[in-house]
């Protein structure tokens, strides 16, 4: 893998050329202050701006007296120094408006999804300045973004970006069970399966061969001469009316998972689809027994609450070393 394949994977990269068969995003570059407070490893708070703070009703008499309780034995001199980033929260207010008053927020390559729990919806919806400070705060996935995003190359220069952007993306309620990632080698269309590995899905048993040839036929005409790379993953959703809506892109191998595939596997459905043309091979979870809970590609939540919680980050890491080690053996 080299730094081009990863750059190429920005949103802010691929998304201009995508953008009549993605969903409406506005992308706006984030200051070096608001990098510098979501980096600080003091604490979740948020900025001086963030005013929709959600409150729980309690006794008032027991709140006070545990205030001042509090207050007795807090030492502020602890406290972290609250920035504030006024122009920065109107923009972003001004987007979520234009974009219907919800929506997704990521940055350059990765959302939050490891903090959906602690929002009061249970999702990455999000209606505010305040909201998304929050995700973005809170989540351990965007340090891969911000200090980690050029690790498995093998020329790599950098440690990061040269700029970070908050993409928003207009908020639609998906469902899990129609997303789905294509692997893409030498240009060839590799593999396909569902995304969402953590559940069954009976509505798709059976269908392989038809969400196959929809995906295929999209990719064949709007993706493969268009994005430029070779080797890649791409994400993509079919609407109720079957349309097809591209979600993402990823670089071959490194940190992206590869769900219901090995890497080995999908290079050896490389080699076969170069020597004869084939069906692309396309998987999902045939029943409740094959599901894989480690692989949670949705929304995360903490250790303390699901078991294997902590394995994203586990796969995630052995997913980066087998790159590593099928780099070396093709050098």
């Amino acid at each position: 893998m080299k730094e081009e394949d990863v750059r190429r994977c920005e949103i802010q990269a691929w998304y201009p050329a995508f953008r009549r068969h993605s969903l409406r995003t506005l992308i706006l570059p984030l200051p070096e202050e608001f990098i510098s407070f979501l980096m600080r490893d003091d604490g979740l708070y948020l900025p001086k701006d963030s005013l929709a703070i959600p409150t729980r009703t309690q006794n008032p008499q027991l709140q006070a007296e545990d205030y001042v309780h509090w207050d007795e034995e807090d030492d502020e001199g602890d406290e972290p120094e609250v920035p504030s980033f006024p122009d920065l929260a109107k923009q972003v207010q001004t987007m979520i408006q234009s974009l219907g008053g919800a929506v997704f927020p990521k940055l350059n390559w990765s959302a939050p999804k490891d903090t959906a729990w602690i929002s009061s919806s249970g999702s990455l919806k999000c209606q505010n300045f305040e909201e998304i400070s929050l995700l973005l705060k809170a989540s351990d996935n965007l340090i891969h973004d911000l200090c980690h995003a050029f690790d498995s190359c093998n020329d790599k220069s950098r440690e990061r970006p040269a700029q970070f952007v908050l993409a928003l993306r207009k908020w639609y309620d998906l469902r899990p069970e129609m997303e789905f990632r294509g692997f893409v080698r030498g240009k060839l269309l590799v593999g396909i399966c569902q995304r969402e590995v953590t559940g069954f899905y009976a509505t798709l048993v059976g269908r392989e061969d038809e969400l196959e040839d929809m995906i295929s036929s999209f990719f064949d005409v709007n993706v493969r001469e268009v994005f430029g790379g070779e080797d890649y993953t791409f994400d993509v959703y079919l609407t109720k009316d079957l349309r097809v809506k591209l979600l993402d892109f990823n670089p071959w191998g490194g940190s992206t998972l590869p769900l219901l595939f090995s890497w080995d596997e999908l290079e050896q459905n490389y080699a076969k689809r170069r020597e004869v043309s084939r069906r692309v091979e396309f998987r999902v979870v045939k029943s409740e027994g094959l599901v894989q809970p480690g692989l949670r590609v949705g929304t995360g939540v903490p250790i303390d609450f699901v078991n294997q919680g902590a394995w994203e980050d586990i796969i995630k890491r052995e997913a980066e070393k087998e790159a590593r080690e099928q780099e070396k053996e093709r050098a």
